[in-house]
């Protein structure tokens, strides 16, 4: 299971780091990220970071995010620094696993809103 926290309600150009705690150890999964949903949009991805940490980024987001893990404690941060009110959204954490005989699994966390006062 993951379990997301460190969502707010911010001002713009303020900062807020989300963290994503997992149940089980992150080194087995292939890549942990972060996506967004805001009203009545699609689901996306802001951020992922591979086994062997490898990062990439929305453009929306370049410069501004930075997504991180730290292994000893099952845990994936994204650190947002200026933030803008089109960042308002639910943040929600995924991890995946892909076996070899058995497919790929998805796994999400329950999200957390972060909202950017203008």
């Amino acid at each position: 299971q993951l379990q997301a926290s460190g969502g707010g309600l911010v001002q713009a150009g303020g900062s807020l780091r989300l963290s994503c705690a997992a149940s089980v150890s992150i080194v087995s999964f292939n890549t942990l990220g972060w996506y967004r949903q805001a009203p009545g949009q699609q689901r996306e991805l802001v951020a992922g970071i591979t086994s062997g940490g490898s990062t990439n980024y929305a453009d929306s987001v370049k410069g501004r995010f930075t997504i991180s893990r730290e292994n000893a404690k099952n845990t994936v941060y994204l650190q947002m620094n200026s933030l803008k009110p089109e960042d308002t959204a639910v943040y929600y954490c995924n991890a995946v696993l892909r076996t070899l005989y058995s497919g790929t699994f998805d796994y999400w966390g329950q999200g957390t809103q972060v909202t950017v006062s203008s």
